[in-house]
């Protein structure tokens, strides 16, 4: 009998309950201390521990946090100045969203992209849509920030990466920009930003375009419509979890109740986000979709929590039907294109 044990797994189950680690201590204290989107700083410390098996330098790590404040701070003189002067207001979005989609495309970034695009969307929609939260924005993002960062730390003391693995393969990814592709996700994205920005209900219709993007970025990694339809179901179980675990919360509301919920869900969805395999963005979006509808369920933001939910689940499944179907519209003339040039 073999006693070898596969140094890929290994390192996945050390990744996966860093991940878990940091998540679930970083949701629970942010709902002890009433934070009004406590989603935020876990989904930082989940990106950044799901971007790579080492830690990130922190030359690195404190460049990734400041070009997101840099990004929130931006997105907040960006609304105040042209907030209700929608024409130059999107135009900008839509560059902000096209500069972030060719970096994706291109493997350049890493996780910090697709958090540049979660502020991009997140602030103008709580500057617009929520007059009360405007004001306190960038406490908000800082402390997302801050707090994802401390939470990555964390999870690496707990769970070192073995400095045997230091030459772990650093495969690059970068490849040529898809300008068409992220010309086409800059239009859908922006669409979504209008949908919300027609809605009155922001706790609920904040979720669409984050799952749009969220999405968007996945669908890079599958090759077949089979494989898009699996993404999507993947996804929409997110939501499914994260409705399961509220009902369940509700049974018996307490810290130790969220900590443990969270945990046995982001180690089911973080072991398999945290695997080497093409399905693994699959459930990191999962992951994500969780956390944001969980959070916005037990967040202090007005309106019903129970009947929001079932609204956000909906608005979930929209998201991912709308993604899905727009990009099977304007993506194939761009893959065709690509496949004649090669």
């Amino acid at each position: 009998m073999s006693i070898d044990r596969n140094p890929a797994i290994e390192q996945q189950k050390r990744k996966g309950l860093r991940v878990a680690l940091a998540v679930s201590v970083g949701f629970t204290l942010a709902v002890y201390a009433g934070a009004v989107v406590p989603f935020l700083g876990p989904l930082f410390a989940a990106q950044f521990l799901l971007g790579s098996s080492r830690p990130m330098p922190f030359g690195k790590t404190v460049g990734a946090a400041i070009v997101i404040l840099i990004t929130g701070i931006a997105m907040m003189v960006l609304t105040s100045l042209l907030g209700d002067r929608p024409v130059p207001f999107l135009m900008i979005l839509g560059l902000t969203y096209f500069a972030c989609f060719v970096a994706q495309s291109a493997g350049k970034g890493g996780p910090a992209v697709f958090l540049v695009l979660v502020v991009t969307i997140i602030v103008p929609l709580l500057g617009i849509l929520n007059k009360e939260l405007a004001n306190s924005i960038l406490s908000i993002l800082v402390s997302g920030v801050l707090s994802g960062t401390v939470l990555m730390w964390l999870a690496y003391a707990v769970f070192p990466e073995p400095f045997s693995l230091n030459a772990e393969a650093i495969s690059s990814n970068e490849r040529p920009p898809a300008l068409l592709r992220a010309l086409a996700n800059t239009g859908i994205l922006l669409a979504s930003i209008v949908i919300c920005l027609t809605s009155e209900n922001l706790t609920a219709a904040a979720v669409i375009p984050i799952t749009v993007a969220s999405l968007l970025g996945q669908l890079d990694a599958v090759a077949s419509a089979r494989a898009a339809i699996g993404l999507v179901l993947v996804n929409l179980f997110g939501g499914v979890l994260a409705s399961v675990a509220y009902a369940a919360l509700t049974l018996r509301p307490s810290l130790l109740s969220i900590f443990i919920i969270v945990l046995v869900i982001a180690l089911v969805l973080g072991g398999r986000a945290a695997a080497r395999s093409t399905d693994a963005p699959v459930f990191a979006g999962a992951l994500t979709i969780f956390l944001i509808l969980f959070g916005l369920g037990v967040s202090p933001l007005p309106g019903s929590a129970a009947e929001s939910f079932a609204t956000r689940i909906v608005y979930v499944g929209a998201a991912l039907i709308y993604t899905l179907l727009l990009s099977t519209l304007l993506w194939p003339r761009i893959t065709s294109t690509k496949r004649l040039s090669a």
